[in-house]
């Protein structure tokens, strides 16, 4: 039996949902200190990028405990993704919001945008239906390349896996067939 890998996806012309692992250490002034786990998504959104679709990445930075808080934003990973990728990352100034939904509405083949930290959201750590499902809703297929959260019942990794009809949970791809 083979196994499903992101090699056998056809990803041309698709929105993706890319559940990353940025929460990394920031020194005192809010610069990234080590940049490992940005690094290690890469080679994921390169590949994307490559298939034509475009990209919506997702991840959480600290514990800002559902509040928003100017030091738990993604704006330095942003600006790190930009640099390293050297393509346009377009941050959005909310998870869920209008922001967010617009930015979505609007993307067109080899955007990227990323989230605002997803726990800015407090059903992101509850694993909120209603959070799950209008994550579930931005994209056609659902990637999960974060794995140190991957243990986490979260809307973001596992509350949105219910959303989505056709679900390979073993290989953590999700295609939305909506």
């Amino acid at each position: 039996m083979e196994l499903l890998n992101i090699k056998n996806l056809d990803l041309a012309n698709k929105k993706v949902f890319i559940r990353c692992d940025f929460n990394v250490p920031m020194d005192e002034f809010g610069n990234i200190s080590d940049e490992r786990r940005i690094r290690s998504a890469l080679a994921t959104i390169n590949y994307c990028l490559d298939q034509d679709c475009s990209i919506i990445l997702a991840s959480h930075l600290g514990r800002p405990k559902g509040e928003v808080n100017e030091k738990y934003s993604l704006a330095p990973i942003a600006r790190r993704l930009h640099h390293l990728l050297k393509h346009k990352v377009i941050l959005a100034s909310d998870v869920v919001g209008p922001d967010a939904m617009q930015k979505i509405k609007d993307m067109k083949c080899c955007d990227i945008i990323l989230l605002e930290n997803l726990r800015y959201e407090t059903g992101e750590t509850t694993n909120d239906v209603e959070l799950s499902k209008k994550l579930a809703d931005m994209a056609d297929i659902y990637i999960n390349d974060a794995f140190g959260v991957s243990h986490r019942a979260h809307a973001s990794v596992e509350g949105v896996t219910h959303f989505l009809i056709l679900s390979i949970r073993q290989q953590g791809f999700y295609l939305n067939a909506r």
